[in-house]
């Protein structure tokens, strides 16, 4: 696979992109599909999921297939499932019945274990511990660093701060940062 250019703002001065041509904006996906048949999201996501999610569905929209990007540097159990559109950057591990779902971003040196699963569009960032049976659901963010205890359960829509510990279940859309008070809904 290689990469035939970037999509970026329609107001972007861009022309490049760590040496890939800039091609054009969002409102040219539909030629660029037609012509390339693969697109790949490259937004990360930091306070929401929001665009992330948009592009990917603007890309599925299009006719896009979004391949499943896996570092020659990272481990993907045979045994695991990784979904469309997800990045499994370097040093990262998915073991054994893991399911990692699409348009996830699993940053360097994640681990998921084994039969975790990893809920659509989410970051699961640096360092981060997903430890085995956590069930992490859709458009969460997990911080770098993160432990994440065996058979958790992090509700959807929420964060997991950088640092933190989770021994107990995170409810839906909850912020948890690793001072004193730990869960805030």
């Amino acid at each position: 696979m290689s990469i035939a250019g970037v999509l970026d703002r329609r107001d972007s001065e861009l022309t490049e992109v760590l040496g890939h041509p800039v091609l054009g904006s969002d409102d040219d996906l539909p030629e660029l599909v037609a012509r390339y048949g693969e697109a790949l999201v490259t937004i990360g996501q930091i306070k929401s999921p929001a665009a992330r999610i948009r592009a990917f569905e603007a890309a599925i929209g299009a006719g896009a297939r979004l391949p499943c990007v896996i570092s020659p540097r990272a481990h993907v159990s045979r045994h695991a499932t990784v979904g469309e559109g997800t990045l499994v950057m370097h040093g990262a591990v998915v073991n054994a019945a893991a399911h990692v779902g699409r348009n996830v971003i699993l940053n360097s040196l994640t681990l998921v274990e084994h039969d975790a699963r990893v809920g659509d569009h989410c970051h699961i960032s640096t360092g981060a511990r997903v430890n085995g049976d956590v069930s992490i659901d859709e458009r969460c963010f997990i911080g770098s660093g993160a432990v994440l205890k065996n058979g958790v359960r992090i509700g959807k829509g929420s964060v997991v701060g950088a640092g933190c510990f989770i021994y107990d279940d995170v409810p839906e859309g909850s912020f948890v940062t690793a001072t004193p008070e730990r869960i805030r809904s």
